[in-house]
């Protein structure tokens, strides 16, 4: 878990915390901070904090946060688990990719599409929800870019079991090879 304060030197607290979760921070984090009106604590849960708390705070509340914020993730922890695709296995201790025994060497994009076409095996994702999970924040990218990730990760994953489709109009699916 980590506790974040919004008044840092140099960078804003919620600067730390957008960068965190566009890098792919999923560890539980918990604003601490001055700024405690109702319009403080929504922009710093939809910057992606777990939980918000207005100094001063009394420690025996902050101990119960720490405990809530623990349990809820520890429950997402084990909803994270990926079902296995055509030989791939996801592993949330490594966050990674595994065909067999062997790491799949996947970019960071590579991953991120990845596991949202695993989290939902042979259903398919839009290309529009591809683009938000891929490329978090990141307005100066063509929308097309999806297509670029999507044409790599298909020959990375040629030989492993699994074959990435195009549905045209619909998005893309993650299906087991017959």
């Amino acid at each position: 878990m980590v506790a974040l304060d919004l008044s840092l030197p140099g960078l804003d607290g919620l600067q730390v915390l957008a960068r965190a979760r566009a890098a792919g921070l999923r560890t539980p984090v918990l604003l601490l901070t001055a700024r405690g009106t109702v319009g403080d604590r929504i922009v710093g849960l939809n910057a992606g904090a777990d939980d918000y708390l207005p100094k001063p705070f009394d420690l025996d509340e902050l101990e119960a946060r720490i405990r809530a914020l623990r349990r809820r993730h520890q429950g997402a922890e084990a909803s994270a688990r990926l079902p296995e695709v055509g030989g791939l296995r996801y592993e949330p201790d490594s966050g990674a990719i595994y065909h067999r025994a062997e790491v799949l060497e996947l970019t960071p994009r590579e991953l991120a599409l990845l596991k949202a076409l695993m989290a939902k095996p042979g259903h398919a994702v839009s290309k529009e929800r591809l683009f938000e999970l891929v490329f978090p924040g990141e307005a100066d990218v063509q929308y097309e870019a999806v297509e670029v990730v999507v044409y790599r990760l298909r020959k990375k994953l040629a030989a492993t079991g699994a074959t990435l489709m195009t549905l045209r109009g619909l998005g893309y699916l993650l299906r087991e090879d017959a």
